[in-house]
């Protein structure tokens, strides 16, 4: 099948270079200063002024025992992301796929590269792919059978590449394709589309080409399709022979979004069932929901974009609605003209209403009938006060979502005490602002699960802060200052509190009473608060959290930690303890946790004490790039600790030297150490030795003589 498509064209990128780094031997001195401080001797006397010089000599010479050296390797072509499984290729100008690729590789991204044919020998050699990415790799033909063998393959993506010709049997081979992207690929006809071997299609994307119909070719397999994207092309009529042909497809998702529907033929959805509808962009609601007229759809986005000028939505626009069953409708970014009850009247059978950004400084009082309400969405808009939602309109709540409000929201009082069922309340980048928070606020919200305060001013918790909601599993306070006035914790009501994110709040951390009565508490977040005097103390806050499993103490300025600080911490399998500045001095308190993933990256840590080796053996995953690590002698058990154990440690390519000057910047992975004594240092050492033996006997001569003498 031969199809004239529209040409892309797309720069040719070069192939990335790697450097490998070469050292020289060591000086002398250089060697000296790469000995532990255990290895140099002390000081010793001569006896006349020739003989303190050469035995001085000889003993420098027999130290030059510590070489190191640098074995770096270029890197491959490709990144390595799973052994064997997955590769990265993308943007390395490759014409061909690379030798370096094992015949294992089942995942494979090669966008960015340079392909323009593509045919049954290209991938011949990774019959066992999985996943394929062709991204804008100027691909103008696919020839015959060209994944003939690749019969795992699920996912094919060929986006952005200025398609000419795809044969009749290009895509026959791969028994189990479900995924198909052939988003900016210049189609403007459906019957380009090779129908082959796609039984078991489940989502067709089509978006930002030059379709005009929906109409799909009339042997085209759809039994099993789950997504139809067609978005952002040049559809502006829907037929009803258009949407018969896609009835054996059961819970689709069809997406017109970024297409101006100008008509659909009337009935063209009767009976149609659908699992997502999406008319994003379009000019004119009304139109589209009366040609939806006798359908059920689970969700409906009706939403606009930031560049579309489309009508004000008046109660008229929702005619439609109230001829469907549809369960969630999202009109994002619309205007509202008329706002009244009576916009709502069509609304009824609404489980979920996003009103994201549509320009609401309130819902009007009176709004009756929408008791099946479970979710609404309120972002971005300008609320001055939360009663100012009228919440009693919507009882069977239990989703409210006011995140991101235009205006300083002011909480108020008892606002949403009839939201009795409410379990998620998102109040997050909001800019509210209040002195004593917040049983007050949050009154008869026994049923709450989940609460969002991050993002906004100063908050003071009192006393049992939380007392309406001693359900809460998740409480989020992240960049919200707060004052604790309270002597005890002011959530130790909150005895099922599962995860709690108080990070940046410029809390006192060293409250010990903070966190008690968390008796459940897994997941802590303390990033960015500080520490009395940068020291993690052994009774600390932590000692009441016996429960945690995930902590977080990144940018906290700790230049210390105890010893026993974690010895109650049995459960943890995660800590972070990222961007401080602790030494290897403060791992001695990690020796509690096994099989942790452990976070030390950005710290201050030069040298780790052999004894420390232990506990980093018995951890998961370690990570600890971005240290001044040293590469010398000092550092000698560590160093080969680090490349026995490479499959524990995360940010290898960022964990690098930083002393001596000489490998600063390379990968600890390639140093290695030599720290015995070499050839010509055992010559020196057997002649110092031996000069010490000669010196000896001449000493014991002279204490004998000088004895006879004075008889």
């Amino acid at each position: 099948m031969l199809r004239s498509q529209q040409h892309f064209l797309f720069p040719d990128y070069p192939s990335g270079h790697s450097l490998a780094a070469r050292l020289p031997r060591s000086s002398l001195l250089d060697s000296i200063s790469q000995l532990p401080a255990s290895a140099h001797p002390p000081k010793l006397g001569c006896l006349g002024p020739v003989m303190a010089p050469c035995v001085g000599c000889f003993l420098l010479a027999a130290l030059i025992s510590a070489s190191c050296k640098a074995i770096t390797s270029s890197d491959p072509v490709c990144t390595e992301k799973e052994a064997n499984r997955r590769y990265n290729c993308e943007n390395l100008g490759l014409r061909e796929i690379p030798d370096t690729l094992p015949n294992t590789t089942e995942f494979l991204e090669f966008d960015f590269n340079f392909l323009p044919t593509i045919q049954n020998t290209t991938f011949s050699r990774l019959i066992n792919l999985i996943f394929l990415d062709l991204t804008r790799c100027q691909i103008n033909w696919v020839h015959e059978d060209t994944f003939q063998n690749h019969h795992q393959l699920s996912t094919i993506v060929l986006t952005g590449n200025p398609l000419i010709f795809m044969a009749e049997t290009s895509l026959t081979g791969p028994k189990l394709l479900k995924h198909l992207f052939l988003t900016q690929t210049g189609i403007s006809n459906l019957e380009f589309i090779p129908v082959h071997n796609l039984e078991n299609l489940e989502s067709l994307h089509l978006g930002s080409n030059h379709i005009s119909s929906i109409n799909l070719p009339e042997n085209f397999p759809i039994q099993n399709l789950k997504v139809l994207d067609f978005q952002n092309n040049a559809i502006h009529y829907i037929s009803g022979k258009d949407v018969n042909a896609l009835e054996q497809a059961t819970n689709l998702s069809l997406n017109f979004n970024g297409n101006d529907i100008k008509d659909i033929e009337p009935g063209a959805f009767n009976s149609k069932i659908f699992r997502s509808l999406k008319f994003g962009g379009s000019l004119n609601l009304a139109v589209i929901l009366k040609g939806l007229q006798n359908s059920t759809i689970q969700s409906l986005w009706l939403g606009t974009f930031e560049d579309t000028v489309d009508q004000d939505l008046t109660p008229a626009t929702f005619e439609g609605l109230c001829n469907m069953s549809v369960e969630s409708i999202n009109l994002q970014k619309h205007h509202f003209h008329g706002f009244s009850p009576s916009t709502f009247r069509c609304f009824t059978q609404l489980q979920e209403l996003d009103l994201t950004a549509t320009h609401l400084n309130g819902l009007p009082p009176g709004i009756e009938g929408m008791n099946s309400l479970k979710k609404l969405v309120l972002n971005a808009n300008s609320f001055d006060q939360l009663c100012q939602i009228n919440a009693a309109s919507f009882p069977s709540l239990t989703d409210l979502s006011i995140k991101g409000n235009m205006k300083k929201l002011d909480l108020g009082a008892r606002c949403l005490e009839k939201l009795g069922n409410l379990q998620k309340l998102d109040l997050s980048h909001s800019d509210i602002e209040a002195a004593d928070c917040c049983n007050l606020q949050f009154k008869n919200l026994h049923h709450l699960q989940y609460l969002n305060m991050s993002y906004n001013q100063p908050l003071g918790l009192e006393d049992q802060a939380f007392k309406e909601c001693p359900r809460l599993e998740l409480l989020d306070f992240a960049f919200t200052h707060l004052h604790v006035k309270a002597s005890q914790s002011p959530f130790q009501n909150l005895h099922v509190l599962r995860v709690l994110n108080l990070s940046h709040c410029l809390l006192d951390a060293s409250n010990q009473h903070l966190l008690a009565g968390l008796l459940g508490l897994q997941h802590l977040n303390l990033q960015g608060n500080r520490f009395q005097d940068g020291h993690l103390s052994r009774t600390n806050l932590l000692q009441t959290a016996s429960s945690l499993e995930v902590l977080i103490l990144s940018s906290c300025d700790l230049l210390s930690i105890d010893q026993q600080a974690f010895h109650s911490l049995g459960n943890m399998s995660h800590l972070d303890l990222s961007h401080n500045s602790l030494t290897g001095d403060s791992m001695d308190a990690l020796s509690p946790l096994k099989g942790t993933y452990l976070n030390l990256a950005a710290n201050n840590i030069r040298i780790i004490p052999y004894h420390l080796l232990p506990t980093l053996s018995q951890q998961n995953t370690i990570n600890l790039s971005h240290n001044p690590l040293d590469c010398t002698c000092s550092n000698i058990n560590f160093i080969t600790w680090y490349k026995e154990n490479l499959h524990k440690l995360e940010g290898s390519e960022e964990t690098v030297c930083a002393n001596p000057q000489g490998l600063r910047g390379v990968k600890l992975a390639d140093v290695s150490l030599s720290c015995g004594i070499t050839d010509v240092g055992i010559f020196f050492l057997v002649v110092f030795v031996l000069l010490f033996i000669v010196l000896l006997r001449f000493l014991v001569k002279f204490l004998l003589r000088w004895k006879y003498q004075h008889i």
